[in-house]
């Protein structure tokens, strides 16, 4: 009666149409900077979810001051924090983000470390947008002056600077 090729068409139409607005990302109208895969709810058609400087830059901003062993004297970071690009992706299965520097260096980051303050995905250092010679164009960074728990080996080895990819497991 119903060939396997109409009810194989009629699963793939009800698939694509059953894909909500919500679960499908913003569109990216500029180069993109962070590209996020894995366990992940919000993507775009290729199956990630990509974010460029402005749409960054929309999300919720963290500034804080504060040294690091990288850098001379105290800076002001600006950034989102990387909670808050998670939860606008929607991560509820995932434990651990994998940051990916451009240069392949990685990191594991679990996600129950995460806070509302940091560590925040940077953008911009004493108000300048990060370059990739200064370690951007995305860095992530915690506010290491504020407290001991910010002064340790393993965060300082998850500061990962020029970030571009982000994997979550």
């Amino acid at each position: 009666m119903f060939s396997a090729n109409f009810f194989l068409s009629l699963l793939v139409a009800l698939m694509i149409s059953s894909v909500s607005h919500a679960e499908r990302s913003e569109t990216v109208n500029s180069e993109v900077l962070l590209t996020v895969s894995g366990k992940i709810a919000v993507k775009n058609p290729k199956r990630v979810a990509e974010f460029d400087r402005p749409m960054l830059k929309r999300m919720r901003r963290v500034e804080f001051e504060t040294s690091t062993m990288w850098t001379e004297g105290v800076k002001v970071f600006s950034g989102v924090p990387l909670i808050d690009v998670l939860q606008a992706i929607g991560t509820d299965e995932g434990t651990t983000v994998i940051a990916k520097a451009m240069d392949g260096h990685e990191v594991q980051i679990p996600i129950s470390s995460l806070t509302e303050a940091a560590p925040i995905i940077a953008y911009e250092i004493d108000g300048n947008e990060l370059s990739v010679r200064k370690k951007g164009p995305l860095w992530v960074v915690y506010p290491y002056d504020s407290e001991d728990s910010f002064q340790t080996a393993v965060i300082y080895s998850r500061s990962i600077w020029q970030l571009d990819r982000l994997f979550i497991k």
